[in-house]
């Protein structure tokens, strides 16, 4: 193509007129042009073209043209446009471009629509592309808004089999629940996810059984937890309605009061044995602290008694003690020691003049 328009070119330069401008080839030369122009276009647009306007839909060659320069898939475009007009959805190929550009899933938001138009669901195109580009599989929202799904709770990725609780007796119940859900087209983008849900009815359940009376009224009637759960509106803020709740196993787990009450009397004797140990201890204390009382006292006793032979001595000088007062002093002392010594208290030893000991 380039040579046959530097041919052209090279012709026009060479005209001295307009007489002698060579029409018939420049004419020729577009001709060549607007035919390789048109050959390429069938072989690569051709089979589309013809197929959309088979189908009632047709693209003009411009729309084609503007979808190869955007790079856009062209085949993916047309087969979910010739789906949507013989469902009867109205759709336009810049809105389906507009959703491809927008790394959308155009396939899955037309199948919602289709689902959605069969089971009389409300739903507009605007909507579902903005359910899928916002991350979530808007094909199975539509069909799980037909076609409710079951939710076990607790789930089974949470590690957890059951939700235990326990009721006002101080039993355990171990309970596993299926919640039946179904989707809410208006609250899907921006509600809660199935975590949310799972949470809020493990909670209604741990609530539920902890303002029973006695494990056996769970016991006998398992639903009227479930219907106290589910009267409490779990489903408020999420992209789920929640239409059952079912209680589909409940076994009895410990005696967590017995328990509790067990851990209790031992904390008590614990503390009970750890008061009296201080209470000996103080005593022991105490009986230490008076045993050396009295050990002092009696040193005090033995200074004093040891001044007595200084205050005999200093009464002789002095003239306040004789001989015979002494002696008297002595016989005195010696009736003493004897009658000790009869009762049974031992030899007393009292100084004598000299300062010694008898």
């Amino acid at each position: 193509m380039e040579d046959k328009l530097w041919m052209i070119g090279g012709i026009l330069g060479q005209a001295q007129s307009m007489e002698e401008i060579p029409w018939g080839w420049i004419l020729l030369g577009l001709g060549g042009l607007v035919g390789i122009f048109c050959a390429f276009f069938f072989i690569k647009f051709g089979s589309l073209w013809l197929q959309a306007r088979a189908s009632g839909c047709p693209i003009s060659g411009i729309e084609f043209v503007g979808m190869f320069l955007r790079k856009l898939n062209s085949r993916l475009i047309v087969d979910v446009l010739v789906m949507a007009h013989k469902a009867g959805i109205p759709v336009t190929i810049d809105k389906l471009q507009a959703h491809v550009l927008a790394r959308g899933n155009v396939t899955a938001t037309i199948r919602a629509l289709v689902a959605a138009d069969r089971a009389n669901i409300d739903l507009t195109f605007e909507r579902a592309a903005a359910i899928d580009l916002a991350g979530r599989d808007v094909l199975d929202a539509v069909r799980t808004s037909v076609h409710p799904k079951v939710i076990d709770c607790p789930s089974q990725e949470a590690g957890k089999p059951t939700v235990d609780a326990v009721a006002m007796n101080g039993i355990q119940l171990r309970c596993k629940a299926r919640v039946t859900v179904r989707t809410n087209i208006e609250r899907l983008v921006g509600g809660a996810t199935e975590e949310t849900v799972i949470a809020r009815v493990g909670e209604g359940i741990v609530s539920g059984i902890g303002q029973a009376e006695s494990h056996k009224e769970v016991l006998a009637n398992p639903r009227k937890i479930s219907e106290e759960v589910l009267n409490t509106g779990l489903d408020a803020g999420t992209a789920y309605e929640i239409v059952s709740i079912d209680i589909a196993d409940i076994d009895v787990g410990e005696n967590i009061g017995a328990v509790l009450m067990a851990n209790q009397a031992e904390a008590e004797k614990r503390r009970a044995q750890a008061e009296a140990e201080a209470q000996r201890a103080r005593a022991v204390a105490r009986a230490q602290e008076m045993e050396a009382l009295g050990r002092e006292n009696k040193a005090k006793v033995i200074l004093a008694e040891a001044e007595i032979p200084k205050a005999i001595a200093a009464a002789f000088k002095s003239g306040n003690l004789g001989v015979m007062d002494y002696y008297s002093l002595r016989n005195l002392q010696a009736d003493t020691e004897m009658r000790k010594s009869l009762s049974g208290e031992g030899d007393a030893e009292l100084p004598n003049a000299e300062g010694e000991k008898n």
